[in-house]
């Protein structure tokens, strides 16, 4: 007798900025679980959002990672007057488990993990709580700054604050108290080095915050830590594991959304040349940032180290992190000594706890 075989819903794509990351993502996951390894045990459903947030069939989903067929294809029906979910796929009913490709604003906030957890099946990764803490850096910072876990200086603000001008006084005065020129302004939720701006005048503070408030009514503005970049892989649930540190050296000002997808631009060294103490340091913190904001399944956790203080920052939690061929997470297991099919396998087992 043979054990049945997991079907597993390799949800992609979606109504985000970041939709071709997302693509990218399942493919490299798509084709870990073609491995022999896996091969025996699972098979898989690719399940395709497109960038009107329509889930589409099996058929069509599978040819969008295959590219047999072009991304700008548009329904029959208008898709502005519909449900979305009125379309949602029939291969659904057969799924074991869910693994959620997706990046970015309804992919990883906790919106469709609310989803997954009304059609009654496990998913990979965290629920709709630390989902949501994850994406919204404002509400991760908080929560951050409640169990007294090492940050970078920060303000916020909403984008109908800029119409205030005594509020913006003093927004204005608290950068030159606390946080300084340079500094980083972000939408409180997007990813992958989106809508982001290094301001280093007041002027270029303004454009930045007007670039974040296209994406998003909540910003954050960060100091800027002169620092190496180092992040860690967790993985598991009800024992959670770090993996190896890894660094990221770019050629540019900073670490923006072209060098992280332009392997001309970046580069990665995985181990990164720390100290044991340091290493120890970071793979505890790494474990401590995901508990704080319930976050579990797996995170890859940004850091910020300054060598002459010796200082550790969390910039963040990212609880989907890219899942491309040269994604940093699935880097940094392989050099802890689990392979990539390895890997798929043991989210779908933490999935199911």
């Amino acid at each position: 007798m043979t054990n049945k075989k997991i079907t597993i819903g390799l949800v992609f794509g979606g109504n985000s900025s970041e939709h071709e990351v997302s693509i990218k993502s399942a493919k490299t996951i798509y084709n870990a679980f073609s491995h022999p390894y896996n091969r025996d045990r699972f098979i898989v459903n690719p399940i395709y959002i497109d960038k009107y947030g329509f889930w589409e069939d099996l058929e069509y989903s599978k040819s969008i990672l295959l590219e047999e067929k072009e991304l700008t294809k548009i329904n029959k029906i208008n898709k502005n007057t519909i449900n979305n979910l009125t379309n949602f796929p029939k291969e659904s009913q057969k799924v074991d488990v869910w693994f959620p490709a997706l990046h970015g604003p309804n992919g990883e906030d906790g919106v469709i993990q609310g989803l997954f957890k009304l059609t009654g099946k496990p998913f990979v990764g965290s629920g709709p709580l630390g989902s949501s803490l994850g994406m919204d850096k404002i509400a991760m910072k908080s929560v951050f700054k409640s169990f007294n876990l090492p940050q970078a200086p920060y303000i916020y603000l909403h984008k109908n604050n800029l119409l205030n001008k005594l509020f913006m006084k003093s927004v204005f005065d608290k950068i030159e108290k606390i946080i300084n020129y340079p500094c980083f302004v972000k939408p409180a939720n997007l990813g992958s080095s989106i809508g982001i701006t290094k301001a280093y005048s007041k002027q270029e503070l303004l454009t930045g915050i007007e670039i974040a408030a296209k994406y998003d009514e909540r910003i954050i503005i960060e100091k800027n830590i002169q620092g190496r970049e180092l992040e860690c892989g967790v993985l598991g649930k009800s024992i959670m594991k770090s993996s190896v540190i890894g660094e990221v050296k770019f050629h540019t000002d900073w670490y923006t959304y072209e060098s992280k997808y332009d392997e001309n631009l970046s580069s990665t060294i995985i181990p990164a040349d720390l100290n044991i103490d340091i290493i120890n340091k970071i793979q505890k913190l790494a474990i401590e940032a995901c508990q704080a904001i319930n976050a579990y399944g797996l995170a890859r956790v940004d850091f910020f180290y300054q060598e002459i203080t010796q200082q550790i920052y969390i910039n963040e939690v990212n609880t989907l992190p890219g899942f491309t061929k040269t994604s940093m997470y699935p880097t940094l297991w392989e050099a802890s000594g689990l392979k990539l099919e390895k890997l798929v396998a043991s989210l779908i087992e933490t999935a199911k706890e």
